[in-house]
């Protein structure tokens, strides 16, 4: 397909290629030791350039800019040494947000979205439940309709940025209804009384960002702090993790690449037997498949976002999508390792790292088990 990117687009890409190279990557190591980052601090400076709510409405502090100028900058974050600063930023740049910009009240947008789009607030989505990781359906936090409050009860569990937000995105059952209905989408600032950080959790990978068990102790909020329509918040979720779909399998196909790449670097330095590794032609034709894959991955990204830059329903080809990032990542990850022999197996190393933060694409946002089994209904196979 033609390239659907203009030389502003391209310029766009050099400024985050840019930024990441100059305020990303000198601190990843030391964020990753330590178990965190500066989210504030760091999500100013990303604001800075633009990168904040590219598709937001201008009013509501985002760019106004198209979905393709979405695509560079999460091909671009595939560019970051670690998994975690990126998933860190796509929460507040979009999976906490984006129902916020599209449904919420302007009171809501002005006192929250807006100054998350600058960059001064951090925020966070809080759906998975220790008991209700995919199975959206099954979670049991209750908002309780108390006068003009709603009081909350609940635990959540693997919240990014969960130590450090200033508000969540909350999804909570705000009726008896079962299954998916009668959940509604909440903003529950961080320093209301009765939510604490349970717990910090320690991950296999993506240990630069901080992930939280939060629990909610009789947490009063605004009946107007309801996001959208009360009990309507699993459907303008899903519609979220469409987007968050996409926006992750732009980000692999980034990271795969560049991880490719450089392992091509290092076979072309590393000598066996006398000769370079990459003259192994065995080594050749694997990499050569998997950069065809990669590609190819590449072109179906760009054709749902063309789709969802037209409007259309992505509600498919962004399962599709993540399905088969997260199968590949695991693949390209896997090779790259082993390529690497003995240095990829030390942890200080970028290819160990790659390979633990890789795993996580096929559980968050969806696990494989769960895209299948929401593919054959879309296909018209399920019994």
């Amino acid at each position: 397909m033609t390239s659907p990117f203009t030389a502003e687009h391209e310029a766009f890409r050099k400024t985050v290629r840019d930024f990441v190279a100059g305020e990303v990557a000198p601190y990843v190591d030391a964020w990753e030791e330590a178990g965190i980052f500066p989210a504030r601090e760091l999500f100013t400076k990303f604001a800075s350039i633009g990168a904040i709510g590219l598709e937001y409405a201008e009013a509501d502090g985002g760019q106004g800019a198209d979905h393709w100028y979405t695509v560079v900058l999460s091909e671009e974050l595939g560019r970051v040494d670690c998994n975690a600063i990126p998933m860190a930023f796509n929460v507040q740049a979009y999976y906490a947000t984006a129902s916020l910009a599209e449904h919420g009240s302007p009171e809501l947008k002005a006192r929250w979205l807006v100054p998350s789009m600058r960059g001064e607030l951090v925020a966070a989505i809080a759906v998975t439940e220790p008991d209700a990781g995919s199975d959206v359906a099954a979670i049991r936090t209750r908002a309780r309709r108390d006068g003009d409050d709603w009081v909350i009860n609940g635990a959540k569990i693997y919240i990014t940025n969960g130590t450090q937000a200033d508000w969540l995105c909350l999804l909570a059952r705000t009726s008896d209804a079962p299954g998916y209905r009668g959940m509604s989408q909440i903003v529950v600032p961080t320093a209301t009384p009765g939510l604490t950080v349970s717990r910090s959790l320690r991950k296999l990978g993506n240990k630069g960002s901080d992930t939280a068990e939060l629990v909610f102790d009789n947490v009063r909020v605004p009946v107007t702090n309801t996001i959208g329509e009360i009990d309507r918040g699993f459907q303008q979720q899903m519609h979220q993790f469409n987007l968050e779909r996409l926006t992750a399998t732009y980000q692999a196909v980034g990271q795969m690449q560049f991880a490719l790449e450089r392992t091509v670097d290092y076979l072309r330095i590393r000598s066996a037997f006398g000769q370079p590794l990459l003259a192994n032609q065995h080594l050749q034709y694997t990499v050569a498949e998997l950069f065809a894959e990669v590609q190819i991955l590449r072109e179906y990204t760009y054709s749902c976002a063309a789709k969802f830059a037209a409007g259309e329903d992505i509600a498919q080809v962004s399962t599709v999508a993540k399905l088969k990032a997260g199968r590949l990542a695991r693949t390209v990850a896997d090779t790259c390792i082993q390529y690497h022999g003995g240095v990829g197996y030390m942890e200080e190393t970028w290819v160990s790292r790659y390979f633990r933060d890789a795993r996580l694409l096929s559980i968050g946002g969806g696990a494989d088990e769960v895209l299948l089994r929401m593919l054959t209904k879309q296909y018209g196979i399920d019994q």
